[in-house]
């Protein structure tokens, strides 16, 4: 057998852990969220990776977002061999904001390793947050071989949810580059208004990333409304005029 770390040294504080480290660890779960803020610091501040379990069920029921953050930057302080398994693990989460966190962590991590965890299913999730983090993560992740089947996949999801979810695909769409022309090119000739104007003003940022993302969108609404889809050669409804 191997001889991998052992359990975390919380919540048994006689396990030979240091008294910091312990302190920290049950830190996690006070009531006071500048408590739970400070504990985060601390145990990313002197890593252990015995305790990368303990941050990761942390982060599926932390509910401060600036907590979180500091969880995953904890998270980022231990060892990719002892974070990785973990986080892939918790992707297939029933839990949302575990699912949710664990993309965002692997995001920030980097490592083109965790690219097999980002299924179709999770860049379609029905939760935005999941869906979100799992489009921050896949265009940080994919390698240069899988972009157009990205490219494709996160097209679907065009139309989708409010301004924040619809600027986050634009976002990663952009942040994929000239190989999502095509992809869009084809929703922008889709049945459905909203999938058109998304499409539209992501055409807009991908040509000019200074554009407004609310600029775009109006802009993208006027054409669809003219009956248009922006593409050459496909008539407006306001033709010879």
């Amino acid at each position: 057998m191997g001889t991998g770390p052992g359990p975390c040294p919380y919540p048994g504080a006689d396990a030979g852990a240091g008294a910091e480290t312990v302190r920290a660890l049950r830190g996690l779960e006070d009531g006071r969220s500048s408590v739970r803020l400070r504990a985060a610091l601390a145990v990313g501040t002197a890593p252990d990776p015995r305790c990368v379990d303990v941050l990761v069920e942390r982060c599926a029921v932390e509910p401060e977002f600036f907590v979180r953050d500091m969880l995953t930057w904890a998270l980022t302080r231990h060892p990719v061999s002892r974070t990785l398994p973990v986080l892939v693990r918790e992707v297939r989460s029933e839990r949302a904001q575990a699912r949710s966190q664990a993309l965002h962590t692997l995001s920030k991590i980097g490592d083109p390793r965790a690219w097999p965890a980002i299924t179709r299913e999770l860049l379609s999730d029905a939760d935005d947050e999941v869906a979100r983090s799992a489009w921050r993560a896949a265009v940080i992740l994919v390698p240069d071989s899988e972009g157009p089947a990205l490219a494709a996949a996160l097209v679907t999801q065009l139309g989708r949810g409010d301004r924040e979810t619809q600027l986050s695909l634009s976002r990663a769409l952009v942040a994929l580059g000239e190989v999502v022309v095509p992809a869009l090119d084809d929703a922008t000739m889709a049945d459905d208004p909203r999938v058109r104007t998304h499409a539209l003003a992501t055409q807009q940022l991908l040509r000019d990333p200074d554009t407004g993302f609310e600029f775009a969108v109006e802009e993208a609404k006027r054409i669809v409304a003219l009956g248009g889809s922006g593409r050459k050669g496909r008539g407006s409804g306001r033709e010879g005029q």
